[in-house]
């Protein structure tokens, strides 16, 4: 039967008169037609079923390879850079060395408070007094702080600090208040702090 017969063959079909129990006796343009139907929807199922499963799973691999791609690329950077940071890294632990170096330990403490001393006596000063106080306790270090009092006057004072500042121990300046005394001079009360490395406080 050619394909036009096939055609005039289904215009002739009344449908309504088809019962789907007695599919078997369905004239042959009719069960082709059905089949092609049903293939179709085969089709159709099969795409919203499989196809988009994969399409998923393509589209979760596609971001995948962009993560990946960006570590790739940071650890190439990284491995190309290798050397550069080891150098880098020699450098740090030197320069964290030499700044060790200049935090005290606890028997150097005196001759910091005695060098602190002959800077103020170097600068002009009257030292009034000089004590330790309470350590503070951070993270990584503990401060130990010193209460400074001396007289003298402004020029004194600035050649006292700058004196300091020259001391090869890590020292700072903090929380200072002048005032007149009663000698004419100026009174200056200033808190220094020195630095332990806190490895050093633990032992």
């Amino acid at each position: 039967m050619s394909f036009v017969e096939s055609i005039k063959e289904l215009k002739d079909i009344d449908f309504a008169d088809l019962d789907i129990q007695q599919i078997g006796i369905w004239p042959a343009p009719v069960k082709t037609l059905l089949l092609v139907a049903v293939a179709i929807v085969i089709l159709i199922l099969g795409y919203f079923v499989k196809v988009q499963d994969l399409r998923q799973q393509y589209q979760a691999a596609a971001s995948k390879e962009t993560v990946l791609l960006d570590q790739y690329g940071t650890k190439a950077f990284q491995a190309a850079n290798l050397e550069a940071y080891r150098v880098q890294m020699i450098e740090l632990d030197d320069t964290f060395g030499a700044l060790l170096k200049q935090l005290p330990k606890d028997t150097e403490v005196p001759g910091l408070l005695e060098d602190i001393t002959e800077v103020a006596y170097g600068s002009g000063l009257s030292m009034k007094a000089i004590s330790l106080q309470p350590e503070q306790v951070s993270e990584f270090y503990v401060e130990l702080p010193i209460k400074i009092d001396v007289t003298g006057d402004y020029h004194d004072f600035g050649s006292f600090v700058s004196g300091v500042a020259a001391l090869p121990r890590i020292v700072t300046l903090h929380n200072y208040s002048i005032k007149q005394a009663d000698s004419g001079l100026l009174n200056m009360v200033i808190e220094a702090k020195t630095y332990r490395y806190k490895a050093e406080a633990s032992q």
